[in-house]
């Protein structure tokens, strides 16, 4: 009896280590909450500089490094219509024209922001965002773009590495498919 006690309780261990190893594992934050928290907080901040036109305020916000990369609208036909701008002076410098071509206003939908840590270094923001401005072509009107930043910590504070400005395209509404057949002689339309 004993020697199948042992065995039953070897079973129901080895099924339960079996178990719990075939669980997926939840991913948990690298990053506590109040370091997110410290995140979201220099994104509002981001955020004021830029609809302030505050170039020195938000030249201090980015990682101060040849990698900072910037991609956003671009003036010059040979760049595309959207491109990268590397390093601290091409981003002041295109962050400069876009401020000075007339009214940018940012409005980021902040009830979508999401903050998520990717390493204990490294974060990453997300949000939707309505951007007004007549930079490059683009005509004052306000249209909907997607707001993508990674954030790289640099001693106890964290910087903007990499701030991705992407537009949403607008396409119209899809025409309503067309019916063939039985369906549409059931709602008057003739089928051939």
């Amino acid at each position: 009896m004993r020697k199948t006690l042992c065995i039953a309780a070897l079973a129901v261990a080895a099924l339960s280590a079996g178990a719990a190893s075939a669980a997926p594992a939840s991913p948990a934050d690298p990053l506590s909450p109040s370091t997110l928290s410290t995140i979201r907080s220099k994104f509002g901040k981001l955020m004021e500089l830029a609809n302030r036109h505050d170039i020195k305020g938000l030249h201090q916000m980015f990682w101060q490094s040849p990698s900072a990369l910037l991609v956003a609208k671009s003036a010059i036909p040979s760049e595309g219509q959207w491109a990268g701008f590397w390093g601290n002076t091409t981003i002041d410098q295109k962050l400069q024209d876009i401020a000075a071509s007339g009214p940018v206003v940012l409005q980021p939908d902040f009830s979508k922001l999401k903050v998520v840590g990717l390493t204990r270094e490294i974060a990453e923001t997300y949000v939707p965002a309505t951007i007004t401005v007549s930079y490059a072509g683009q005509d004052g009107t306000p249209k909907p773009f997607l707001l993508i930043l990674d954030w790289i910590k640099v001693g106890p504070d964290w910087k903007v590495a990499t701030e991705i400005i992407l537009p949403v395209p607008t396409a119209p509404p899809a025409p309503a498919p067309r019916l063939n057949g039985p369906q549409a002689q059931s709602q008057g339309e003739v089928s051939c």
